[in-house]
């Protein structure tokens, strides 16, 4: 496979820092910022399978059940419950980081179906076996290794996440700062 069809993994952990600092409450674990950056780039973990001969279209795939959502709501739920000890079972606290780490796992899926290039995302795995990308696909294909990403793609791909990722996110907990702030001198 000579491309890798979804933004680099550095721009799915921008959006999970921009998501911590945008909504996170202001005492955290101090392991959530680690989880946060594993749950966002969790689902390209299957890209193992082109190595075990899986097909990229298969269930387990790349770009399969590992990028949909109800994948994200089990992340989610495993996340909050074995990692996340400290924090009483079904608590206000613990539905904020099911919800927060299920959304986050669920991102990369959703970030994925706005590149352009691919067979799809799994959405609504695994409940419908069909592949889908947005109509509107601004996020340049970001291509697998180091050695492919040096040259005018890469650059390509650089500038297409930073517009779309990487600014966005910027934005987001920039504002949340601002508006956490005001809020506080009440």
């Amino acid at each position: 496979m000579e491309e890798e069809t979804l933004p680099s993994i550095l721009s799915h952990a921008a959006v999970a820092l921009a998501a911590g600092t945008a909504f996170a409450p202001r005492e955290v674990p101090e392991h959530f910022w680690w989880l946060s950056v594993i749950c966002s780039i969790l689902p390209d973990a299957d890209v193992v399978a082109f190595s075990l001969g899986i097909p990229y279209g298969h269930f387990f795939g790349h770009r399969g059940f590992f990028h949909s959502p109800f994948f994200g709501f089990l992340v989610g739920l495993l996340v909050a419950s074995v990692f996340l000890q400290g924090v009483e079972i079904f608590s206000g606290k613990w539905f904020f980081y099911f919800l927060f780490f299920s959304l986050l796992t669920a991102s990369h899926g959703i970030l994925d179906a706005f590149t352009n290039g691919g067979m799809g995302v799994a959405l609504l795995s695994p409940f419908h076996s069909g592949r889908y990308l947005f109509p509107w696909r601004p996020i340049m294909v970001s291509p697998i290794g180091v050695s492919a990403f040096i040259g005018n793609w890469g650059l390509m791909v650089i500038k297409s996440e930073f517009m779309w990722i990487w600014f966005p996110s910027f934005l987001v907990a920039a504002v949340s700062v601002v508006i956490r702030a005001l809020l506080a001198r009440g």
